[in-house]
């Protein structure tokens, strides 16, 4: 494995092994599920820089995989058929893994219900190709003036769940972490232990985590939704739940690995101590200060002191998190290998 070459802080990438080493092949991923009335617009939108286009039916009870074969005439189109229906990152994760077989090197995914305006793939793969990110994300939050266009229950969904998923995805400096439109490269899929990602719809915060894990670097892309008559099959109301509860567990996986298992640092003694401190000062306050006599001074500072300390200790650790979110991609460092799982 080759040490990375690339300098983040001038914005581009040093000579030496990198994407543009080798042909770049984009593969654009379409999960299809109810979304056959919008199917001719999307295929006919895509220009000559995609190589390879599937179409994955996720057991569609429109059978929109047979319409596409019988309707739409390019031959980049593959269509996939699932044998059950595995939900979007199923139906995703299905068509990365035969991009790859066929040789692809970047991966976009783009939702089949015309809300993601293909012009604007190439804006996700540039920064893969130059060895400056190993995954794009977008952004729709990025210019004010365009959150009128987004439904206002969907925009404050999305806003609590973009601050959670800071916490337990560990990329700090990404917003928007439920928005489908997505770049991949290619040589990360075997490390990012496909079986384990959250196939329905936690799957782009699920992904983002499990970039996480490998250190992988991940941008934000500026975008623009494109809301009309799609219907939308996810019910926050229903999911929010499950959500929250993906959130919970990715975030102490996170920090069991990332400070306990794969390394130790100060920042882990700061959270051992700084949870310590803070638990003793509230109990030790809530055990000593709850009767009808008045608490002495002393008893207000033991119980202050600590947690007063535990709270500075444990945003000093925040501080440490916000400033490990990977800087530099990992794809320099796989340039040189064949695309094995480790």
């Amino acid at each position: 494995m080759t040490d990375l070459t690339t300098d983040l802080s001038k914005g581009a990438a040093s000579p030496g092994p990198s994407l543009a080493a080798r042909p770049s092949r984009i593969a654009v991923i379409v999960p299809c599920y109810k979304v056959l009335k919008h199917v001719d617009a999307l295929f006919s939108s895509f220009g000559s820089d995609v190589h390879r286009i599937y179409a994955v039916d996720d057991q569609c009870p429109e059978e929109t995989g047979a319409y596409i074969e019988r309707h739409v005439d390019d031959p980049r189109v593959t269509v996939i058929y699932n044998p059950v229906n595995l939900g979007v990152g199923g139906a995703v994760l299905a068509g990365m893994e035969q991009a790859r077989k066929d040789g692809c090197t970047i991966a976009v995914k783009i939702d089949g219900d015309g809300q993601m305006d293909p012009a604007l793939i190439t804006k996700f793969t540039k920064p893969i190709e130059a060895g400056l990110a190993d995954f794009t994300k977008g952004n729709r939050f990025y210019d004010p003036k365009h959150l009128r266009l987004m439904p206002k229950g969907r925009l404050l969904g999305n806003a609590i769940l973009s601050f959670v998923a800071k916490f337990s995805t560990g990329y700090w400096d990404i917003f928007d972490p439920t928005n489908g439109y997505l770049a991949l490269d290619l040589r990360l899929l075997p490390f990012l232990d496909a079986d384990k990602i959250e196939k329905r719809y936690f799957f782009e915060t699920d992904l983002l985590f499990r970039a996480g894990l490998i250190r992988a670097r991940v941008i934000d892309i500026p975008m623009v939704a494109l809301y009309g008559d799609e219907t939308s099959n996810l019910h926050f109301s229903k999911e929010a739940g499950r959500f929250m509860r993906g959130h919970l567990r990715n975030f102490f996986k996170r920090i069991g690995y990332d400070y306990f298992l794969r390394d130790f640092s100060i920042a882990s003694l700061e959270l051992l101590i700084g949870l310590a401190c803070l638990a003793f000062g509230l109990i030790y306050g809530v055990w000593h200060m709850g009767g009808d006599t008045p608490a002495s001074a002393g008893v207000v500072m033991l119980a202050a002191l600590p947690t007063l300390t535990g709270v500075l200790l444990l945003l000093s650790f925040i501080n440490y998190d916000v400033q490990k979110t990977p800087k530099t991609p990992l794809g320099l460092r796989l340039a040189d290998q064949d695309d094995v799982a480790p």
